[in-house]
């Protein structure tokens, strides 16, 4: 396919086509309209012209006869002016006026005729036209009264040749216009398909062009980045949670295959009971290690982001709290609850209990093996942000490792004598993300504080 037929075939040329028609046919009919009223004006007061004369002669013929009228034509017919006369008896001989013959078409009666006549001058002769009204006076005498309409012509003529030229100027630059545009969007347009066809391809780092404008085109590719973002993201994210579940589901999976080997090797029926036993936690542990990656691909995914309602962040914290407390004095901590009424947010019930479950989980994992077992959970609503922050007092993260401790399966040296899969920070993170919030660590002095921070209500 040609270029040009590509172009041809553009929405954006068929578009300013449909647009030039529709151009042409209004500038046509204003103009049109331009020539009609302009030529009708000329010829109505041509006709008025002549129509005064008219009034003029016949009160003179009225008041003075026909020699008074022969005498008022020879008059005026001297004159240099645009006027015709004449006058002529029955048989059509001249008795006055600047015409040399009774023009084509007049006869008896009265009637209006327009007809080419000589015109004498210092350049010599020429033929104009002219338009007349005739007249049958008493005793056969003939009279014309017209005015040369020559200038009258040409000036219509000039109209009507400016308006041929400006139809067809028009369609010309409409038809360029149409295929400069045509060709500048198909450009952009060849250059998101080609990028696309990368991307299809596999290489999802490809991003549509933008160039600078600002314009609809300019909008649309970055959204489509935003989304290829986002999509690099979730498969990077899928990539990574593919090698991690490889790799550290790699050994429970050995150590619950091994067991069972050896509880059929000894044949006891107390090693069958503890296999059993233990094949059931390893598995309640992987059920558990599954289900937050499941819930950590759904937050990512925006999945839940439906399911969002106004929610009491305090009630939530104070229900955590309340859920928590027995484990925390069972192992001789403190739980405080600082909490402001009223600090709404618009959320999934659900994910923020679990969130906050996960936070007060790991204060109690890792915040209670130190001197000091004080672990506080509070709310606040501070510059329009709703705050949840869970403080213990425990050795905290230092901060080369707080990023690393969202990432999934990350487990620091600190906690790897503590049961768990690596994932309820990237949890955290993820549901925090999805709700437009921003995850932040800071040094509780001693020990570590983590806050969530949201809109309020869901405002942003």
């Amino acid at each position: 396919m040609t270029p040009l037929i590509k172009l041809l075939k553009t929405t954006t040329f068929k578009l300013a086509a449909i647009y030039l028609l529709v151009f042409a046919v209004s500038a046509a009919a204003i103009l049109s309209y331009v020539y009609w009223s302009t030529a009708g004006l000329l010829a109505r007061q041509t006709d008025a012209t002549i129509a005064a004369e008219i009034t003029g002669l016949e009160e003179q013929y009225r008041q003075g006869g026909l020699n008074n009228l022969i005498k008022v034509i020879r008059r005026r017919a001297r004159k240099d002016s645009a006027d015709v006369y004449l006058l002529t008896d029955f048989r059509g001989r001249p008795l006055a006026g600047n015409l040399a013959a009774l023009p084509p078409g007049t006869g008896k009666g009265t009637g209006w005729v327009n007809f080419p006549y000589t015109v004498a001058s210092a350049k010599g002769k020429s033929v104009h036209s002219a338009r007349a009204r005739f007249f049958t006076l008493r005793g056969q005498f003939h009279l014309v009264v017209g005015r040369d309409i020559e200038e009258q012509q040409v000036f219509v003529s000039v109209i009507r040749g400016a308006l041929f030229w400006s139809l067809g100027l028009v369609l010309l630059l409409g038809l360029a216009g149409g295929l400069l545009m045509s060709r500048n969007i198909l450009t952009r347009i060849n250059a998101i398909n080609n990028t696309s066809k990368s991307i299809m391809s596999g290489d999802l780092t490809g991003r549509m062009p933008i160039s600078g404008n600002g314009d609809e085109l300019d909008q649309l590719a970055h959204n489509l980045n935003s989304m290829l973002a986002q999509i690099e993201r979730l498969m990077t994210g899928m990539r990574e949670v593919t090698d991690n579940v490889a790799h550290d589901l790699r050994t429970p999976l050995t150590r619950l295959k091994a067991r069972a080997e050896d509880a059929l090797r000894n044949n006891s029926n107390a090693d069958y009971k503890a296999a059993l036993e233990n094949t059931i936690k390893d598995a309640d542990d992987l059920i558990a290690t599954f289900a937050a990656l499941l819930s950590i691909a759904r937050a990512r995914a925006g999945e839940m982001a439906g399911t969002m309602e106004i929610v009491d962040l305090s009630q939530i914290a104070k229900d955590v709290a309340e859920l928590y407390d027995p484990v925390i004095e069972a192992e001789g901590g403190n739980l405080r609850i600082e909490v402001e009424e009223g600090v709404n947010v618009k959320a999934n019930r659900q994910l923020l209990a679990h969130v906050a479950a996960n936070l007060l989980d790991n204060a109690v994992k890792y915040g209670l093996n130190a001197d000091t077992k004080n672990i506080t959970i509070s709310t606040i609503i501070l510059d329009d942000k709703a705050i949840f922050t869970v403080a213990d007092s425990g050795t905290g993260i230092v901060k080369q490792d707080r990023t690393r401790a969202t990432e999934r399966f990350v487990r620091l040296e600190a906690s790897r004598s503590q049961p768990g899969s690596g994932l309820g920070l990237s949890l955290v993170k993820a549901v925090t993300e999805l709700h437009g919030g921003e995850l932040k660590f800071a040094d509780n002095q001693p020990g570590l504080k983590i806050s969530l921070i949201f809109p309020v209500n869901g405002t942003e």
